[in-house]
């Protein structure tokens, strides 16, 4: 399984909003330049998430981007969804679990990719973005010098 870039960068963006949350709404512009990702390319997934539940805008005078829910409330999972499609590794396994597949009764490794499947979706369900905050500052704070 591979993310890409959309997922990455969508993540990177919803974290950044998180980690100024207390900012009010946030240009695309800022986020691009802390985050080091083109602005074009955010605009391309600014759509994506405007039509789900994680991401308020607001046009005009000091308009821009906020998390609308708490960045407890979102994980990994739901982010990587919405971008990738499915955390499935095959096809014919959907989100759901259920396999839409001619060779279901046959398929010797079908439980493989059914277990691979079953561990990331718990892992990245596991981890929200208040997760990777937490995580960041843990880092940090462990980084002195006397």
């Amino acid at each position: 399984m591979r993310i890409s870039t959309k997922g990455r960068y969508a993540l990177r963006m919803l974290v950044d909003l998180a980690e100024h949350k207390n900012d009010g709404f946030v240009a695309l512009k800022d986020i691009a330049e802390r985050q080091k990702i083109s602005k074009k390319y955010l605009e391309q997934i600014v759509p994506i998430l405007n039509k789900t539940r994680i991401l308020r805008t607001n046009r005009g005078f000091q308009g821009g981007y906020r998390l609308a829910i708490e960045p407890n409330q979102c994980t990994v999972g739901e982010i990587l969804r919405l971008t990738e499609g499915t955390l499935s590794p095959i096809p014919c396994i959907d989100d759901d679990g259920r396999v839409d597949c001619d060779r279901e009764i046959d398929c010797s490794t079908l439980y493989v990719w059914q277990g691979l499947k079953k561990v990331v979706t718990e892992y990245l369900d596991s981890i929200t973005l208040q997760d990777i905050i937490d995580h960041r500052y843990e880092s940090f704070s462990n980084d002195y010098v006397i």
